[in-house]
């Protein structure tokens, strides 16, 4: 799949491969036995921010504007945009911002978006920005100098503690994604096992990632468990 410019500053995080694994099991669809529909979504670059940096980039009493919901239940991409400014005045125009808003303000890149920016961004999970670098972020009324919380998010999974039972894992644990495409199979490792009451089984990988592995072209993608070992990058 190709992700030009005006892709990515289109909807974030809902270029969405929807494929359905197909699982033997003695359940029937939508019974507590049967497994859950893998979905797998590509997300392009994006931000979260605090009630209080919404204010200042958008005017006073200002509150995000929900324009497509996405697959997670209560969680949707905004109307609003922001532009991301980097070092020596390297930009992304038009950046998406999600919601709902958060505790903290979180820059998320693929690696060649860091690289257009000027920023080592490093790999990290959602919420862990501690010493990471920063931007500034330009609204339509106001500026935010971010100290912090530029990172290129983890590839990760969500789910629900039902589905981990059924996957054998728990919540922090790491599985790996196997795609066919074509005469191209790629495995990925280390995908963060996020499970929770309510969350549905989605993998969430970013535009590089999903273009390196054709994702586009995918004929068959499965989540596998993946063993402990002293390799594994706990970030």
């Amino acid at each position: 799949m190709s992700f030009a410019a005006g892709v990515d500053r289109a909807m974030v995080e809902q270029i969405v491969r929807q494929i359905v694994l197909t699982q033997s099991g003695n359940g029937s669809p939508g019974s507590a036995d049967a497994p859950d529909d893998l979905v797998v979504s590509i997300s392009a670059r994006h931000c979260h921010l605090t009630d209080e940096h919404v204010e200042m980039l958008f005017g006073p009493g200002h509150t995000l504007t929900p324009d497509k919901p996405l697959y997670q239940d209560g969680f949707f991409a905004a109307a609003e945009t922001v532009m991301v400014v980097g070092p020596r005045r390297r930009m992304l125009p038009t950046v998406r911002v999600l919601g709902p808003t958060r505790s903290h303000s979180q820059v998320e890149l693929a690696f060649t978006d860091s690289i257009s920016l000027g920023i080592d961004a490093p790999v990290r999970h959602s919420g862990q920005i501690e010493g990471t670098p920063g931007c500034v972020l330009v609204g339509p009324r106001g500026v935010v100098e971010l100290d912090q919380g530029v990172i290129r998010a983890a590839r990760h999974v969500h789910m629900s503690h039902r589905e981990a039972r059924r996957q054998g894992v728990a919540n922090g644990d790491f599985m790996k994604l196997r795609i066919e495409s074509g005469e191209c199979t790629t495995v990925m490792e280390n995908l963060l096992v996020r499970a929770d009451d309510t969350a549905k089984l989605e993998v969430h990988i970013d535009t590089d990632e999903g273009n390196a592995c054709f994702l586009d072209g995918a004929t068959k993608v499965e989540l596998l468990k993946q063993e402990p070992c002293s390799c594994e990058q706990k970030h």
